[in-house]
């Protein structure tokens, strides 16, 4: 009798302790699925030149770069890429507002016109650079200046010389164009462990161009990949090519910038169409979305390509925008944004692009 009262006691107490551990993880996941929204998105701000001499298309002008900075410093946390992408991954919370500055292509007026105002206010910033160009051009940064930039820079992948990464050779199959594609990458990080004694393995890809065979191959080799696609990031994002927002040109002005840097991380479950990489003249006649957040107002939801407003279709998550647009050679992108229902000052961001090359199978700069 005792040995069963013991046994059915012990018995309890384990489905006691199971079902106190259940209720643990569900709480867990129910804590980690409601956390906070505006301290678990970052947004990556991705400028080039900072002068008045270069191409006005990725350039901002020292004054208003530094208009920049005082309006981050007053309104924003700018935190370094590594802390960023640990706390995102980790589901660690960021600070609210948290922005990441970062920079393609080393060219010399960062550190002239750049830096100096980014140590003004000791914000951190990352600037992904051509190993094989560094040194070799007047409008490049010297390896020496590289290292003179740190440790308030971190430097990192953007292949050895700035090639299209999705131009093919001719007859070349895609096995071969992925393990070439990849030598260079692998390549360029090796030269950046070498000169300066770290390996991030982070790349950004040349005119923000990649497609899914690529993306996945970057993965499984433990790279994160960086896009010029817009949009905010956040722990479901594709850590395949991270969204960034295009802060030069005609995207400089800061009454649209404070819009995007309050932005949120689309909760885009499915995409269809899975790739982003197209053949000139193929019909995309639609891009359809699964969205699921109850804080995304999709009634309100609305997309935008070349300046014009595109119908969408609803049926409960899902959502079908239609296009009907035949491909041309060049880059595009459709965005799509939804207001919060919790943050009535704050969108949800979304940002597909489309990379076409011309008949010869070429991609323009």
């Amino acid at each position: 009798m005792n040995i069963n009262i013991s046994f059915n006691n012990t018995l309890f107490s384990v489905i006691g302790l199971l079902l106190c551990a259940f209720a643990f993880i569900s709480t867990a996941n129910e804590v980690r699925l409601k956390q906070p929204i505006n301290t678990h998105n970052l947004v990556i701000l991705q400028y080039h030149h900072v002068s008045t001499q270069t191409p006005n298309s990725t350039s901002v002008s020292p004054a208003v770069f530094k208009s920049h900075m005082a309006f981050l410093s007053q309104n924003f946390t700018v935190i370094d890429l590594a802390e960023a992408i640990e706390k995102i991954q980790s589901g660690q919370p960021l600070p609210n507002r948290s922005v990441v500055i970062t920079f393609d292509d080393g060219f010399k007026n960062i550190l002239d016109n750049g830096h100096p105002i980014l140590e003004k206010y000791q914000f951190p910033y990352t600037i992904f650079i051509n190993p094989s160009l560094i040194g070799e051009s007047p409008h490049q940064l010297t390896w020496e200046q590289v290292k003179q930039m740190q440790p308030l820079a971190t430097f990192a992948n953007h292949t050895l010389d700035h090639a299209h990464l999705l131009t093919k050779s001719d007859n070349e199959k895609t096995s071969d164009w992925l393990l070439r594609v990849m030598q260079d990458i692998n390549q360029a990080e090796e030269i950046l462990q070498t000169k300066l004694g770290y390996s991030k393995k982070w790349l950004a890809y040349p005119f923000g161009e990649f497609n899914r065979a690529l993306k996945e191959e970057l993965l499984s080799q433990g790279y994160i990949g960086f896009g010029q696609q817009s949009g905010a990031v956040s722990a479901f994002s594709d850590f395949g090519a991270l969204p960034r927002f295009p802060a030069a040109g005609v995207y400089a002005n800061l009454d649209s910038l404070e819009t995007k840097l309050k932005s949120f991380a689309m909760p885009v479950k499915t995409i269809f169409p899975l790739d982003s990489q197209f053949k000139m003249g193929d019909s995309l006649d639609s891009l359809e979305l699964l969205v699921e957040d109850e804080d995304v107002r999709l009634a309100a939801m609305a997309c935008y390509f070349k300046g014009k407003t595109l119908p969408i279709k609803k049926a409960a998550n899902m959502i079908t925008v239609e296009i009907n647009h035949q491909l041309k050679p060049g880059r595009a992108r459709i965005n799509c944004t939804a207001p919060s229902n919790q943050f009535s000052d704050r969108f949800y961001w979304y940002s597909y692009p489309m990379f076409t090359a011309t008949k010869d199978g070429n991609f323009l700069d």
